[in-house]
Parts: C-alpha cells; sequence; structure tokens
C-alpha cells in the first residue's frame, strides 16, 4: 500500500453512503473499521462466522481497526476505568460491557483485519497533568498486555501513544512505546478540540522518538490543511470522518478551501464545483444541480458530495506523494497553504465543541 495514505472512516463497516466499488474507483487503498461499534452491532461473533469483516462489508481491499477506546470514553455511559480494563454501558441501549487489552486483540483477530490498535485510554484534552501520567502509564501496561497476547501472523498490531497536551508525558509515552517494537505507531489524543498549535506541538514533541523505517499514523486527523502539515512531519497514515461528514452537510472541498454548495451563488452554476476534479461528480453534474439536491434533501445528495471529497483527499494524497518523490514537497505545501483557505480557529473550535455535545453525534459517526 503506497503512503501518504487517507483511511476513510467505516465504523459500523460501511463508509456512508457508498459502495466497495466507488470507494475503488475514487482511489481509496485502506479503510478505518471500528471494534467498538461492531462488537455492539452486530456483534463480533456474527461477523467471524460470516467469513470475517473484509467479506462481510465486500471489501477486498486492506482494512485497519481501531481498538474503541476513543469511544469508550467518548460514547460510552458510566465509564469505569481499572488497570484491568475499562466497564462501561453501551451508548445504544444501557447494556453493561467490559473490555480487557486481551479482549480487544481477540475480537479484532475475529474480525480478520489486516492492521489493529492497541487498547489506549484516551484522556479528554482539558485532564490535568497527574490524570494524563495515569492514562499515559495504563496504556503502556495495555500496550504490554495486547503484544503479549497477539497471535495472529498475518495481523500487524499497531502501538498507541498519549499524552494529552504535556510535552515531557509525549515524549515519555513515544519511548516506552516504541520500547515494545511494534511494527507501527500511532499518535493519538489529539484533534479532540485543542488549538491546532497544541496539535503541532504535540506532534513535533513525539515524531522524534517513532522510527523512520516503520508507519506513522496520527489518528483522527483528515482536513486538506492538516494533512499536508502531518505528511511535512512524517506522518505516513492519516484517518478522520470529517470528508465524509462535511461532504453530507454540504461541504466540499476545493484547492481554494471548502466550499457550501447550499450557498445561493451555486444555483445557476452551469460547470462542477471544482473544474480541476476528476471524480464523477464533477465529470457529472453541475454545481447547480448538487445545489438543487441538497436543497430538496435528496438523498443522492450526500452520495455526491461524498465522492467527491474522498477523491480530492486521495488527489491530495497522490500529489503530495509526487512532491515527496521530486523533492519539491516544501514547495508545494507552500504554495497550497497560500490559496486555501481554513476555517477561522474560533470558529473552527466552536464547532468542535458543538460537534462533541451533539446528540446527533451518536446517529452520525462516520
Amino acid at each position: 500500500m503506497p503512503t501518504p495514505a487517507f483511511l476513510p472512516v467505516a465504523s459500523q463497516g460501511t463508509v456512508k453512503t457508498l459502495i466497495p466499488e466507488e470507494l475503488k474507483d475514487i482511489g481509496t487503498t485502506i479503510i478505518l473499521g471500528n471494534t467498538y461499534h461492531l462488537y455492539l452491532r452486530p456483534g463480533v461473533d456474527v461477523i467471524e462466522r460470516l467469513g470475517g469483516l473484509h467479506k462481510y462489508m465486500g471489501w477486498d481491499g486492506p482494512i485497519l481497526t481501531d481498538s474503541g477506546g476513543y469511544q469508550v470514553f467518548s460514547l460510552a455511559r458510566l465509564c469505569r476505568i481499572t488497570d484491568d480494563g475499562v466497564t462501561f454501558r453501551s451508548h445504544i441501549d444501557g447494556s453493561e460491557h467490559n473490555l480487557t487489552p486481551e479482549l480487544v486483540i481477540e475480537f479484532q483477530q475475529k474480525l480478520g483485519t489486516d492492521v489493529m490498535m492497541t487498547l489506549d485510554e484516551c484522556p479528554a484534552i482539558n485532564d490535568s497533568r497527574a490524570k494524563v501520567r495515569e492514562a499515559v502509564d495504563r496504556t503502556c501496561r495495555w500496550a504490554e498486555r495486547c503484544l503479549n497476547h497477539h497471535q495472529s501472523s498475518d495481523q500487524l498490531l499497531f502501538g498507541i501513544i498519549q499524552g494529552g497536551v504535556f510535552s515531557e508525558l509525549r515524549q515519555e509515552s513515544a519511548q516506552a512505546i516504541t520500547s515494545l517494537d511494534f511494527p507501527g505507531y500511532a499518535i493519538g489524543g489529539l484533534s479532540l478540540g485543542e488549538a491546532k498549535e497544541q496539535t503541532w506541538s504535540m506532534v513535533d514533541e513525539t515524531m522524534p522518538f517513532l522510527p523512520q523505517d516503520k508507519p506513522r499514523y496520527l489518528m483522527g486527523v483528515g482536513s486538506p490543511e492538516d494533512i499536508i502539515q502531518g505528511i511535512s512531519r512524517g506522518i505516513d497514515l492519516f484517518d478522520s470522518a470529517l470528508p465524509t461528514r462535511v461532504a453530507r452537510n454540504g461541504a466540499l472541498f476545493t484547492m481554494q478551501g471548502r466550499q457550501n454548495i447550499r450557498k445561493a451563488a451555486y444555483k445557476a452554476q452551469e460547470g462542477p464545483v471544482d473544474a480541476d476534479c476528476d471524480c464523477y461528480t464533477c465529470r457529472t453534474f453541475s454545481a447547480a444541480y448538487l445545489h438543487h439536491l441538497f436543497k430538496c434533501e435528496e438523498l443522492l445528495a450526500y452520495r455526491l458530495a461524498t465522492i467527491h471529497n474522498l477523491r480530492f483527499i486521495v488527489r491530495l494524497m497522490r500529489i503530495i506523494g509526487n512532491a515527496i518523490q521530486q523533492g519539491t514537497l516544501a514547495a508545494f505545501k507552500k504554495d497550497f497553504l497560500s490559496q486555501y483557505q481554513v476555517t477561522d480557529e474560533e470558529t473552527r473550535l466552536a464547532q468542535k465543541q458543538k460537534w462533541l455535545k451533539s446528540p446527533r453525534r451518536l446517529k452520525d459517526i462516520s
């Protein structure tokens, strides 16, 4: 699989609105499933009996599954954490469940995914240093238990680095997790509502401790401007529900920034939203038609917008990959950021907090 690469989020065994063939046509090479959601519904044993996650969802490319740790801490009710594991109540029906590092590995082995993640404790971005310290230490102990329980030679297991927004804890976590010699490493616990300046500061603190000959994965980051910032720092893999989520809200990516297709300016635009895009949506339909679909709340609107946004990200990855090969990444980054209009930071943080507190988030998880 070529890197850098972006993993569209398929938390419940589907990238919302799209079929696997469309993902392939877009150029998607790997997708992200989520152990927490698949464990709760339809159940890991069900998927295993039906041939594993690849067969179950009709996707024959690579799949990476998150352990579900973040979802336990952010979605589940009455979450209780001990050194043994996590006891929580389902956000779906309130039933009580227990996850341990060993169970998380067993579940992912049953799913049959290609890359598995260790169980980690993801602290809230405003947690105290003492609480984040506990999470870092527990994440390391859990990582070792996951590694010891991992038995499938054809499934890679990646370790996760935590540390909140505390530089020394990020460094300590990176040193502890890399000492376990995983085949790949993820930076977790960021893009949770902190300022972007803090995000990149923590990435910069972590990257020197990660081996350059193994994949480095920045979890939960997927806006175009953040992808170019991450790749320029040596990140190989990204995942985020953002491209698909904002697509369903009518925000379409272009090289100039997000465009709101609901705006009246698009009502009579004959050409596509992005004349430089080669996706099915831009090759086939006018911006006026997309505007009409969103105004009428037609289901096709969400499919066409999702196709466009994911294709934009895939194309961006390939352009960046070529720039790396040609030694022109710095010039491309400067040119891209000079024309890409990013969301105002204050507005972005307010939107993030609104989304995190929204009841709709439980229904619209990817």
